[in-house]
């Protein structure tokens, strides 16, 4: 597939990718570096700079649904497909959490007319990856924001009124990962850290959380593992202090408070995934300016969602391998107010009870948890 990545409107590198293993098999023609994709410049030596072809198929491939995902293999079955990376050129490479995509050369065919924040897009993909395969045409439409959807949990995009909403699963026995968001939303509105608000669902009887998509067409969420990818890791540097020193070399303002709150968020609810994907920066997709510290979001893989040992230690991600020692890496605790969180432990409970498999001795035991891993703050 010989295609040019653009950014929005803008040309900005000439690329041939392989449709099948969404790998770029060379570039040609650097239209506007400015534009690259952040982390998929050479860092060093005679080419430093210039985009990679190595780092962008990386970010390429990134885009793609992981082979973990719920009934990813059935659907590629009924697609015909091999990998999920294939599905990105089925839809251009078109994402609802940033403003790139491919433009096959030689189509004729404009941001404007394709986007997904402004124009209709097919449900097929979506329902597939739901398990509703007999629901789908012999001849699905593949364009679609479900293609370049990352994270493991069953999900899908749909548009309410006019709104780009995600709907997502949860897994194992307790299904519990929903239930978790509203519980994370819940204590991050009450401590006032900027966030994206999870509400509850249920549908044919299984639960689900929804949320608004937080970036538009001006804006773009850039993720964390990106921005670690922009300077070499100094030796003697931490994971922290990488990402801060990248932070800084890029000009995003306000980085380490806010990421203190999320960390104080993490170590409230025993967050098991704050991976370098679960959070992220955003920036304006046409002036190039650093807003901040994207709000928090992906908080369901936490509440000992998978286990029977509520209470107990689980590890931490992504600057220590233990809450206790990476709530040490907070700076501020002047903002945080336990008062807040007064009423929290009913408000667990009355949450949990909207669920089927997770029973009221559990949801008492994660309650009471929450508000003692609080008071340790």
């Amino acid at each position: 597939m010989d295609c040019t990545l653009m950014h929005k409107r803008i040309p900005v590198v000439d690329m041939a990718i392989d449709p099948d293993s969404g790998y770029v098999d060379k570039t040609g023609a650097l239209h506007n570096l400015e534009h690259l994709p952040i982390g998929t410049a050479v860092l060093s030596g005679a080419e430093k700079g210039k985009p990679s072809r190595a780092f962008l198929s990386e970010w390429l491939t990134g885009r793609s649904i992981p082979a973990s995902r719920a009934n990813i293999e059935a659907a590629l079955c009924l697609l015909d497909l091999r990998t999920p990376t294939a599905l990105i050129a089925k839809c251009y490479g078109l994402s609802l959490s940033d403003q790139y995509w491919l433009c096959p050369k030689g189509s004729g065919l404009t941001w404007d007319a394709l986007n997904f924040f402004e124009n209709d897009f097919s449900k097929d993909i979506g329902e597939m990856l739901f398990g509703n395969y007999y629901d789908n045409p012999l001849d699905p439409d593949m364009v679609s924001p479900d293609n370049t959807s990352d994270g493991w949990l069953m999900k899908k995009w749909v548009i309410k009124n006019g709104r780009r909403i995600l709907m997502k699963g949860g897994s194992g026995v307790f299904m519990q990962e929903p239930f978790n968001e509203a519980i994370a939303t819940a204590i991050m509105r009450r401590l006032d850290i900027p966030h994206v608000a999870y509400t509850l669902t249920i549908d044919n009887g299984k639960p689900y959380c929804l949320c608004e998509n937080f970036v538009d067409t001006k804006t773009e969420l850039i993720p964390a593992w990106r921005v670690i990818q922009t300077t070499k890791r100094v030796n003697n540097d931490s994971a922290l202090t990488h990402l801060l020193r990248c932070c800084e070399g890029l000009g995003i303002p306000n980085v380490k408070p806010e990421i203190d709150k999320m960390l104080v968020l993490d170590y409230i609810i025993a967050n098991e995934d704050r991976h370098y994907n679960n959070f992220g920066f955003i920036r304006n997709a046409e002036t190039l300016e650093w807003i901040g510290l994207a709000p928090v979001y992906d908080s369901g893989t936490s509440l000992w969602h998978n286990t029977q040992n509520v209470g107990s230690q689980v590890e931490s991600k992504p600057f220590r391998k233990t809450h206790a020692e990476q709530i040490k890496l907070v700076d501020d605790l002047g903002w945080f107010d336990f008062g807040a969180l007064k009423g929290l432990a009913d408000e667990c409970k009355r949450i949990f009870s909207q669920s089927s498999s997770i029973s009221m001795e559990r949801a008492a035991a994660i309650s009471k948890a929450v508000m003692e891993c609080a008071g340790k703050v």
